[in-house]
């Protein structure tokens, strides 16, 4: 059995905009350690939120986590030499992650933009609830929906 995890790594709330959720949020974005790269893309899709939506890009945010934030997963389990989906609950760091994994994939899949736009067009989608994240989301609940009949090997 896995023993708890005590020394998670705190994240310090970003100075924009006081949050830890976009402070996170820049740290997904981040590749090869382009830290000051990745606080450009996050705080320039937050700038162009603010010009074409004409609100607060936090409130945005915050709805498009919210409305991209799965509830419930699919986790493969063995049980008798034949491999379950089993569905489960997803715990709030891990729903933190999958949400803004999602965001910043189907930010990326798009052509033809500047990361900055496709990211918040992202982000404007989700909040509508739409777009290819919130897609995700459903079809992750689709899938645990499908295989609720395995719920009891979840031990």
């Amino acid at each position: 059995m896995r023993r708890k995890v005590t020394n998670r790594n705190v994240v310090v709330p970003e100075p924009v905009y006081n949050s830890y959720e976009v402070a996170k949020l820049i740290n997904y974005m981040m590749e090869r350690g382009k830290k000051n790269a990745a606080r450009k893309i996050v705080y320039g899709a937050f700038d162009f939120i603010k010009e074409t939506e004409n609100t607060d890009p936090m409130a945005v945010f915050t709805e498009a986590i919210k409305n991209t934030s799965p509830l419930m997963e699919v986790r493969s389990r063995r049980v008798g030499g034949a491999n379950y989906q089993v569905p489960r609950e997803v715990r709030p760091e891990r729903r933190l992650m999958l949400s803004m994994r999602w965001l910043k994939e189907a930010a990326a899949s798009k052509k033809g933009e500047a990361m900055h736009k496709k990211l918040a067009k992202e982000l404007i989608a989700a909040s509508k609830n739409e777009g290819a994240a919130v897609k995700k989301r459903e079809d992750t609940h689709k899938m645990a929906e499908a295989n609720k009949a395995f719920a009891h090997f979840a031990w």
